[in-house]
């Protein structure tokens, strides 16, 4: 099998101090599980080149630029986002969206929209999908999608009911799905995986965070993908070797990628 995790954060393990990890031990890890390519995702615009050196040191490693909605401050500047978006490697925007599950403030919910209304402007600029992020903000979120034609893109780590993956299956978006679906109090969500056309779905880790059963209390890895599509391949009646050939194809058509 070739499995892709679509969406994790590399340099996470670095920025938050996680000990025992070094990224050669998490490639090797994947690999061996599998899981033979990664989508390293970019959350500030000062990990950026952090990123850019991982992504130079493994050839199975790719990246994103984008400023994550909780990860907005004063240094934000858009111009500075397009300037590193231009670079060559990028092969998508994000991740970006909205987040109002801890913010309330109005004023700071229009910063974010304003933020993620940039990154979708560079995004169509460039000709490259943008990855959402949506919690607590997901009719914002589509709402503002939907103004803006030939748009590709990928709500990740999804997390909503039917009628939202209704809704951004509409727009022509991509649902990508987490260990949240592990999970024993994830009913809803596999619900919503059901619903969800082979043909628009994508798996991820958002590794180091949502951490599949059984490593529940461990920090998450891209390894762990594995567990991931095997939870998948149950809800979806299908082969793991069948269903890995269809994520494969669903990545590199989205991401516009070659191998």
């Amino acid at each position: 099998m070739f499995l892709i995790d679509s969406h994790c954060h590399i340099d996470k393990f670095h920025y938050d101090g996680i000990t025992n990890y070094n990224l050669k031990n998490l490639i090797f890890n994947a690999e061996s599980n599998n899981v033979k390519l990664l989508l390293t995702v970019c959350t500030k615009l000062n990990h950026f080149h952090e990123l850019v050196s991982i992504n130079k040191s493994y050839n199975n490693i790719l990246i994103s630029c984008g400023v994550h909605p909780l990860f907005i401050d004063n240094n934000y500047n858009y111009h500075r986002l397009l300037d590193l978006s231009l670079n060559n490697d990028v092969v998508a925007i994000g991740e970006t969206g909205l987040d109002f599950f801890y913010e309330k403030n109005l004023i700071k919910k229009n910063i974010q929209k304003k933020v993620f209304i940039d990154h979708i402007l560079i995004a169509k600029k460039l000709n490259k999908p943008i990855i959402i992020h949506t919690r607590n903000s997901f009719q914002d979120t589509i709402n503002i999608l939907k103004t803006y034609n030939r748009l590709s893109g990928v709500f990740h780590c999804f997390n909503e009911d039917v009628k939202c993956a209704s809704l951004a299956l509409d727009i022509g978006f991509y649902i990508s799905f987490s260990g949240i679906l592990t999970f024993k109090n994830a009913k809803t969500i596999r619900e919503t995986l059901k619903y969800i056309p082979l043909n628009k779905l994508l798996l991820e880790t958002d590794s180091p965070y949502l951490t599949p059963e059984p490593y529940r209390g461990t920090y998450n890895q891209p390894a762990y993908l594995k567990n991931i599509i095997e939870c998948v391949s149950i809800i979806k009646n299908i082969s793991l070797k069948k269903l890995s050939d269809i994520l494969l194809n669903n990545f590199l058509q989205l991401f516009k990628i070659n191998i």
